[in-house]
């Protein structure tokens, strides 16, 4: 399971239950909102002013070690 910055918020937390609490954790704390649902990864790091290729390289390794 591979995350990318292309993908809608939607499809993440669907992924993995860890996926949510680790964009929580990251400053996302809207996830339930039906705006953030639609919005990629990517969209979403630009709204909230984080590195999108940092925390998707932290997500990563932290599904890959799951």
């Amino acid at each position: 399971m591979q995350i990318s910055k292309d993908m809608l918020i939607g499809e993440l937390v669907q992924m993995h239950e860890a996926v949510a609490p680790m964009l929580m954790k990251a400053g996302m704390h809207c996830l339930g909102c039906p705006s953030a649902q639609s919005e990629s990864l990517e969209e979403a790091c630009m709204v909230h002013g984080i590195d999108c290729e940092t925390l998707v390289s932290n997500m990563n390794q932290v599904l890959a070690a799951l």
